[in-house]
């Protein structure tokens, strides 16, 4: 799995570029997030293009923010469907993430401590 990334305002943005994470997939995208998290410490993972998420992507994303918090950085999500976002809520990790509507709030939310 490729994930796109780019900078914007000394935030790494990465793009999820499948539209169902689940078993199939949740290990590959693990594997292709490890380096995004490792060399960074401010990421904002967008979601635009994903339809469904079960336990094991949201499983993934936790994993995402530990290893990101456990370098001091943090991990914010944005751009979720009503159904992406209600799996987020079903199992309270909304309380957990930041999670935006856009790309651009998300960014904004590193740059305003």
């Amino acid at each position: 799995m490729e994930i796109r990334t780019e900078i914007k305002l000394s935030v790494t943005v990465a793009e999820i570029p499948v539209k169902e994470l689940d078993a199939g997939n949740a290990g590959d995208l693990k594997v292709a997030m490890a380096p995004i998290l490792e060399s960074n410490t401010k990421v904002v993972v967008d979601f635009n293009r994903m339809q469904f998420i079960d336990s094991s992507g949201l499983g993934v994303m936790l994993s995402c923010l530990r290893q990101v918090s456990a370098k001091g950085g943090d991990l914010k999500l944005c751009c979720m469907t009503r159904q992406v976002r209600a799996a987020f809520e079903l199992v309270r990790m909304h309380r957990i993430f930041d999670i935006f509507d856009t790309r651009e709030e998300a960014v904004h939310a590193f740059n305003s401590k």
